[in-house]
């Protein structure tokens, strides 16, 4: 019930008050009218729909590329990559610059958006670059040591850091999530792994010959 007092002040409320025809039309356009003249009239409208779309567009074609890479997280679903979307941290590397430095904790993941980049191993072994898709850091996240290989952009990249908190509270809240973001680096680590044996077994013997009694 709108106390008298307001009702006095205001002569289109007065008028719902009475029963009509047109009753409900009448109460709408009332409380409008105390809402304006109590809070002012109401900005100019900005249509949140074109806003909505513009800063989706950048995230969606983020997701897009990760979603399509075929060696990044190939187990998670559109609704995981669109939850990543929006809790990472978007990060810039120009090129020469260390994604990840070897003997030092990433505390987290990479992935890939834009550009490549070379893994740098002490041993002098040729590994394939990672490209937008793929993940890095993973090694020192997922035994929380430091990495065993630095990272370094080849040009300049764009990447999604997410952190070991921002993670597991994911983990926590859905645990799916956690299951295929798991099974995902594990796959991405074995085939990284084949990789590296494959690519030691090429390098020429000559250590075994020079070890090789003459």
């Amino acid at each position: 019930m709108v106390p008298e007092s307001v009702v006095r002040g205001n002569s289109r409320v007065a008028g719902w008050l009475t029963p009509g025809p047109d009753f409900s039309g009448k109460l709408f356009s009332a409380l409008l009218s105390l809402v304006v003249s109590v809070c002012g009239s109401p900005p100019e409208r900005i249509s949140p729909e074109l806003t909505k779309r513009a800063m989706s567009n950048d995230i969606q074609q983020d997701v897009s590329v990760l979603s399509a890479a075929k060696h990044g997280l190939v187990y998670l679903t559109a609704n995981d990559w669109a939850l990543i979307a929006d809790k990472a941290v978007r990060l810039s590397f120009n090129k020469g610059a260390a994604v990840v430095e070897e003997g030092k904790l990433t505390n987290g993941v990479y992935l890939i958006l834009k550009g490549t980049a070379r893994v740098e191993l002490p041993r002098r072994v040729t590994f394939p670059a990672i490209a937008p898709g793929e993940v890095c850091g993973e090694v020192s996240f997922l035994d929380e040591l430091p990495a065993t290989a630095s990272v370094i952009a080849l040009e300049p990249v764009e990447a999604y850091f997410l952190d070991r908190p921002t993670l597991q509270s994911m983990f926590e809240l859905f645990p799916h999530l956690a299951s295929r973001f798991y099974r995902s680096l594990a796959a991405n680590l074995s085939r990284r792994l084949r990789d590296l044996i494959g690519a030691s077994s090429k390098a020429p013997a000559t250590s075994k010959k020079m070890a090789a009694p003459g």
